[in-house]
């Protein structure tokens, strides 16, 4: 059997003032024949699978050139149709194949496409034709588009929030893609729509057991995949909203009635799917009541949700209020991290930091630092999707302190897929807060040791507040924003 696997996307924040260009997209192309685990990013865990199975099973795999961006705003043309021409001109040149397997985001919008991969799954079938089997992984956050159904034989979406099954499931996906290729199996697909969007968080309850729920479902009587597709509330397009899909093995009418029954449990629980966003200074008192590490996430400035990353309004309310054993980061800021190099650990100088990209980065503070450590290419500790001892870079880094905080402030701009501080040498463990630029994957590295874990809402390009967002595109009647 001829595999040909690739991986393509981003995570589109149509709110952001950050434009996604060609030199934001990290090249992911394999050595031709190269070992599984050479590719290291944790979207490429498609590539792995699929080179994993052909070792096993003697198929070939061709893998096509790719790439992959840190979340940000709308993705420019020049740089979605340069990246397809490229996978389109490797797939025509490794004709003919009997399985695409491929890795997207499925929430890319580019300028003149809202379903940027859903084109680019379109334009992979009237390559291959009708009967080459064509499976896709995809993140939750993806939007289930119409394209994407229509084009594919099989999606399958990441389950978990945060995302620690992505290699799972890039082995389902070559599973099944395979299975579906040699005529074992004929995936159907049913797709319900919710109505809604909001945030699921597979760490807590109710949508803990809704997971475990539809796990127990798949490989018995005929269901091969169940996917609840959460939306992204940040990415403006018709057909944004948070969808259950069913793949079932030739049960059309079975997945229909079963999509249908477990997107109205979904309906179901969506009062009580959110966590509870506070504001900054509520979560400072909040700390202040616990005698323990509380780890806050600031989800507004999440640049794995598209923003920058800078932001300065609960840092700035830290030194207002004198709050000290404090640790926070990654804090995105090229300039203060050049500056401390050129000074040197032990140094102390006035920094400017933060709050550099626009208005929803709030306003840069000024601060007497001393400079703690420098490290060159820095690798914070991952846990996001790639197993254990995996690293993702910061890109130059420096660990600073103001006061009583200690701040990591990077080059490469990231949200905390994991461990960002030890790496600097800040034991945030000993801190009595801890604040990260995530939304939820930094959960599985800080949860464990967290006395609690606290959600901050502060302005940004991933505020909660939605009704703040100037959509233009989103469904008509979708709920919260509509009863």
């Amino acid at each position: 059997m001829r595999i040909f696997t690739a991986i393509l996307g981003t995570e589109t924040n149509t709110f952001a003032p950050l434009p996604t260009g060609l030199a934001q997209f990290d090249p992911i192309e394999p050595t031709p024949g190269g070992p599984p685990d050479e590719i290291k990013h944790p979207f490429g865990m498609i590539v792995r699978a699929a080179r994993e199975r052909a070792l096993k099973e003697g198929h070939e795999v061709l893998v096509g050139r790719g790439g992959f961006a840190t979340p940000g705003g709308i993705t420019t043309r020049n740089a979605y149709e340069t990246l397809r021409a490229n996978l389109l001109a490797d797939l025509k040149a490794a004709l003919p194949i009997d399985l695409v397997a491929l890795g997207v985001h499925g929430a890319m919008i580019a300028d003149g496409y809202d379903d940027a991969e859903g084109d680019l799954i379109a334009h992979i079938r009237t390559i291959v034709g009708p009967s080459t089997v064509i499976a896709v992984e995809l993140d939750l956050h993806g939007h289930l588009t119409k394209a994407k159904v229509e084009n594919s034989d099989l999606l399958v979406f990441f389950k978990e929030y945060p995302h620690i099954d992505i290699y799972e499931r890039a082995v389902e996906v070559v599973d099944l893609g395979v299975a579906a290729a040699e005529k074992r199996i004929k995936p159907v697909m049913s797709v319900f729509d919710c109505g809604m969007i909001s945030v699921f968080h597979t760490s807590r309850e109710p949508t803990r057991s809704f997971v475990d729920r539809i796990k127990a479902l798949e490989g018995r009587d005929g269901v091969l995949s169940i996917s609840l597709v959460h939306g992204f509330p940040w990415g403006d397009c018709p057909e944004m909203g948070t969808k259950v899909l069913v793949v079932t093995d030739n049960a059309k009418a079975k997945g229909d009635a079963l999509a249908k029954e477990l997107g109205e449990a979904v309906i179901a629980m969506r009062e009580k799917t959110l966590a509870n966003y506070m504001s900054a200074d509520d979560v400072i008192e909040t700390a202040r009541s616990h005698n323990g590490c509380v780890v806050v996430a600031d989800s507004a400035d999440n640049p794995g949700g598209g923003s920058a990353g800078d932001s300065t309004f609960i840092l700035q309310r830290l030194i207002e209020r004198n709050i000290d054993n404090v640790a926070l980061g990654p804090l995105w800021d090229p300039g203060a991290v050049e500056l401390c190099f050129a000074a040197g650990p032990g140094a102390r100088l006035p920094l400017r930091i933060g709050g550099k990209t626009s208005r929803a980065s709030g306003a840069p503070v000024d601060v007497e630092a001393e400079v703690l450590a420098c490290v060159s290419r820095a690798q914070m500790i991952d846990t996001f999707g790639h197993g254990a001892d995996a690293t993702s870079p910061l890109g130059d880094a420096a660990a600073v302190r103001v006061g009583g905080i200690e701040i990591v402030l990077n080059q490469h701009r990231t949200q905390a897929l994991g461990d960002v501080f030890t790496p600097l040498g800040i034991d945030w463990r000993r801190k009595k807060m801890v604040i990260v630029k995530s939304s939820q994957h930094f959960y599985a590295a800080y949860a464990p040791s967290a006395d609690v874990v606290l959600y901050a809402e502060t302005p940004g390009s991933m505020t909660m507040d939605w009704s703040k967002l100037p959509y233009r595109k989103r469904p008509d009647g979708l709920w919260p924003f509509e009863k």
